[in-house]
């Protein structure tokens, strides 16, 4: 299986650079930003914090309305779908 790596993104964002791995349409690894770590894309809002939110019990409508918006259904959705995908390739890896 072959490693892709994605390119360094940079835009201007309220005149002030960004720079970001895309990781998905939502999802970034921002150097700089939280060190490193997954956030929703213009944000601070850390991958983490929503997977440990939806363990919790705590539903998709809430952490949107708690949120204020700043996160959609859409890039919480490609969280889980990213998730699922990256733990595919674990077992696959452990198996072989």
């Amino acid at each position: 299986m072959s490693k892709v790596t994605k390119k360094l993104v940079r835009e201007l964002v309220q005149g002030k650079p960004y720079e970001y791995y895309p990781l998905g349409k939502h999802i970034v690894a921002a150097p700089g930003i939280c060190g490193g770590r997954p956030t929703f894309k213009y944000t601070r809002i850390e991958v983490q914090v929503i997977f440990d939110l939806l363990a919790a019990g705590e539903p998709i409508e809430e952490l949107i309305e708690n949120l204020q918006g700043r996160v959609s259904r859409k890039a919480i959705t490609e969280t889980l779908r990213l998730a699922t995908v990256l733990l595919k390739r674990e077992a696959e890896a452990a198996a072989a």
